[in-house]
């Protein structure tokens, strides 16, 4: 005998409804299939939560990226800021493609907005022997953004290649693109 608050609904059907739910774990949203990514994993892509702040978590991983190298560079001697930066923009590349994959696999998507990590790769190496000025700074951002957005050849073909690679590395064709941009504009005193 059915409740009187129970829809009257074919059994089969109800069990096919539910079956195409997923489950929502504890501290898990619908909807935030990430979680379901080893923490390691969303922390590095997302990049501490900054992937989360809106509107635009790409360009919020740019910003947060060139206020987090302007604060280290200004502590480093200026002979150590370069191979540092290129030191921390391989370390992300290498530790950003595994995260990425395993966040997009979770998320089932190819891309999720929420990763951020492959800006951060992309906007370090733009900064790669920038002179701690804020003109420098915010010219390496915009030319990293610029060539992020548009993704000029062979950047929107690296987009294609799978999972945290196709993720990260078209970041990284911009920012070499915005690097090979932002040096001689600094050599020839543009930005000073």
């Amino acid at each position: 005998m059915k409740s009187q608050i129970e829809p009257d609904l074919p059994s089969h059907r109800s069990t096919s409804v539910l079956a195409a739910v997923p489950p929502v774990s504890s501290g898990q949203t619908a909807g935030t299939s990430s979680a379901c990514a080893p923490l390691w994993a969303t922390v590095v892509a997302t990049f501490f939560g900054v992937g989360r702040m809106r509107p635009g978590p790409g360009t919020w991983g740019s910003a947060v990226t060139v206020l987090l190298w302007a604060g280290i560079a200004y502590l480093l001697r200026p002979e150590w800021r370069a191979p540092v930066a290129i030191a921390a923009a391989v370390i992300v590349i290498v530790i950003g493609i595994p995260a990425a994959s395993r966040v997009a696999r979770a998320a089932g998507a190819k891309d999720p907005q929420f990763v951020v990590i492959d800006e951060v790769a992309g906007q370090m190496i733009a900064l790669i022997a920038v002179p701690l000025a804020w003109k420098t700074f915010l010219a390496g951002f915009i030319l990293f953004r610029a060539f992020d957005i548009v993704k000029p050849p062979p950047v929107r073909q690296l987009e294609k290649l799978p999972e945290g690679a196709g993720i990260v590395l078209d970041d990284v064709a911009a920012g070499m693109y915005a690097l090979l941009i932002m040096q001689p504009l600094l050599h020839f005193s543009l930005l000073r």
